[in-house]
């Protein structure tokens, strides 16, 4: 017999042996590779008042990464629609109106609030209630997501 036949089996052994000795601490902590770089805190939805009206959602994000991430959709679970909204003066008035996407750029924060960028939510689904929460992915420019929780609010508990 050839020790030939024994490398491969050799080799392998070495690979399983030194791939057990990594400690947690190597391990790294990056986005799967379809997941955007956006970390997003204090993500709420506000009920409207009259049921069968939209709600909205508000929250704040951070770019963590070395390049620019444009938010291009939203998607809420128990919402038959999400849109991105932007609030402006035109004439002296408050409108709002759909936006096709809000930037964030590298190491920078977007607020999503009222009376600025926020997300609309249309048709809920009568088991997003106040005191629950549901989860809301943004889609970036590119196709990567960024899924995670919003808070249910009641209309006017904005805390």
């Amino acid at each position: 017999m050839k020790l030939t036949h024994l490398a491969p089996a050799a080799l392998t052994l070495t690979a399983l042996t030194l791939a057990g000795c990594s400690s947690p601490a190597e391990e790294t902590t990056a986005p799967a590779a379809d997941e955007v770089a956006l970390e997003v805190s204090n993500a709420r939805l506000m009920l409207p008042a009259v049921s069968g009206n939209p709600g909205a959602i508000y929250f704040d994000v951070e770019n963590t990464s070395d390049r620019n991430y444009a938010i291009r959709r939203a998607d809420v679970k128990g919402a038959g629609n999400a849109e991105l909204h932007g609030s402006l003066e035109v004439d002296g008035q408050m409108m709002m109106d759909s936006v096709g996407q809000v930037l964030v750029e590298s190491g920078g924060t977007q607020s999503f609030q009222p009376g600025g960028f926020h997300v609309m939510v249309f048709d809920l689904d009568p088991s997003v209630q106040a005191g629950t929460s549901t989860d809301m992915t943004l889609t970036v420019v590119g196709g990567k997501k960024k899924t995670f929780p919003v808070e249910v609010r009641a209309a006017g508990d904005e805390r």
